[in-house]
């Protein structure tokens, strides 16, 4: 089912519940109740409990993008760091250059092709794309230099290997989900308790009080929906994608 689906099924799921329970608890109200009787404490607690529970979406929202982000850069970092690697060994031998380049291909492909599907569905990178990635490193690591000109790109070639395999690392780790479990239980209930407190102020049948009861719930099953999707990098609707590795190789098909 597609991520959006949920969305939409989702936030009208949350207005028809709304909806219905307005219906149903008005039915069975007494018919001396008054509406406007609502004390003034329930209403100021009502806001305040709104103000809090948006405090904490939009702190939720800014950790989960603040994540995806840094997801982001870890793979714009690798793909860079690699790319510089097969750009600067055309100072070293045919043989010695080729070799490396064509480990890099290797591995770049790999990481597009095997990886990325793996990152997606179980939330984890492979021994294989480590053993690929150290496969490279063995080849600019075991060359000797043969002259001054090789020797000073030696030293760089080795920072920027080792800028691969730390973006790689700092990829592996930001597969997975960033929200705790503690945290979206908090979440839902906030929604709950604060969804609820909608009937607390005792709403009419109005078209005008339905409307804004069925949007208020919908929004906040969107902001939900939002952190849900940008809490797995990887996975998501809202996915980082292997596409700095893609520009940067374009030899290796998407």
């Amino acid at each position: 089912m597609s991520d959006w689906l949920v969305l939409v099924l989702g936030m009208l799921g949350a207005c028809v519940v709304v909806v219905l329970v307005t219906f149903v608890r008005h039915r069975r109200a007494p018919e001396d109740e008054d509406p406007n009787e609502t004390p003034d404490v329930i209403e100021y607690m009502t806001m305040w409990i709104g103000v809090v529970y948006a405090i904490v979406l939009g702190l939720a929202i800014a950790g989960v993008w603040e994540a995806r982000d840094s997801a982001q850069s870890y793979v714009q970092s690798e793909a860079q760091a690699l790319h510089e690697i097969s750009e600067r060994v055309r100072v070293y031998p045919p043989q010695t250059r080729d070799l490396i380049r064509a480990d890099v291909n290797s591995y770049v492909s790999y990481v597009v092709h095997s990886e990325w599907p793996t990152m997606a569905h179980q939330e984890r990178i492979t021994d294989h794309g480590t053993a690929l990635l150290q496969k490279v490193r063995q080849d600019v690591t075991d060359y000797q230099p043969k002259n001054d000109f090789e020797a000073q790109a030696y030293q760089p070639l080795l920072d920027q290997m080792a800028a691969a395999d730390q973006a790689r690392n700092a990829r592996g780790d930001s597969t997975g989900a960033t929200m705790p479990s503690v945290v979206w239980w908090g979440l839902l209930t906030g929604a709950v308790v604060t969804v609820g407190m909608v009937f607390a102020l005792q709403i009419r049948r109005t078209k005008r009080e339905l409307l804004l009861a069925g949007l208020f719930s919908a929004t906040i099953a969107f902001m939900l929906f939002l952190i849900w999707d940008l809490d797995a990098p990887y996975s998501r609707g809202i996915a980082v994608t292997a596409e700095p590795f893609l520009n940067l190789f374009p030899g290796i098909k998407s």
